[in-house]
């Protein structure tokens, strides 16, 4: 027995084998036969559901596209600009001229204070002023610039003496008594606070009893 099949041609289950108990299509819903023979299409026939094509009106041609033609160019200019005077840019360079070296001349320093003792143990004087007498043996206590410690009869000498500094006005090395025994500067006793010259080869002695004498060289 033939099966039934689809006779819609638009239908996608057309002339394909259904169930023989089915009435319709599946798909479609149409009523189903037995045997259906495609109909051949014809050139011109036109398929269900198909859309006409467009007829084009007879006078009525297609949109012609404007081309802009080679010469056809925008009008556009660069601006001039102003030319530059480069005399007024261009500034000629400046030789230079080296500085010459101006002359420094080395800081003065004074001379060495030396005093000899009697024994010809010599005490020179660092720098250009400073302290004569004796290390003190308390703690935290500078020393002197000229320390005397250890000279025959030392507890003549104060632990601040005197006081000796160079001055550039008198050029010579100034002498300051501060002691209780004294200070005699060429067997003339000194005056406690007063600034007294000293030259070289002059005589200085410590207090009274002659004990502690020194020769002064300036070096």
């Amino acid at each position: 027995m033939p099966a039934n099949r689809c006779p819609n041609p638009s239908c996608e289950y057309f002339n394909r084998a259904l169930p023989n108990n089915a009435k319709v299509c599946p798909w479609c819903s149409t009523p189903v036969g037995n045997v259906v023979s495609p109909t051949p299409q014809q050139p011109n026939q036109q398929q269900p559901n198909q859309q006409p094509p467009v007829q084009q009106p007879p006078n009525q041609q297609p949109p012609v596209q404007y081309q802009r033609p080679a010469t056809d160019q925008p009008n556009y200019q660069v601006p001039q600009q102003p030319p530059v005077d480069y005399s007024t840019v261009y500034q000629p360079r400046v030789s230079y001229q080296p500085t010459p070296p101006v002359y420094t001349p080395p800081p003065q320093r004074a001379p060495v204070l030396k005093l000899v003792h009697s024994t010809g143990r010599e005490f020179n004087l660092i720098g250009e002023g400073g302290y004569i007498g004796r290390r003190s043996q308390s703690p935290g206590i500078a020393p002197p610039e000229i320390d005397l410690t250890g000279i025959p009869s030392e507890g003549i000498v104060s632990r601040r003496h005197a006081r000796v500094d160079w001055d550039w006005s008198q050029n010579s090395y100034m002498i300051v008594d501060m002691s209780t025994n004294g200070i005699y500067l060429n067997n003339n006793p000194l005056t406690p606070g007063m600034q007294y010259r000293l030259l070289n080869g002059d005589s200085v002695r410590f207090g009274q009893d002659n004990l502690v004498n020194f020769t002064v060289y300036i070096v």
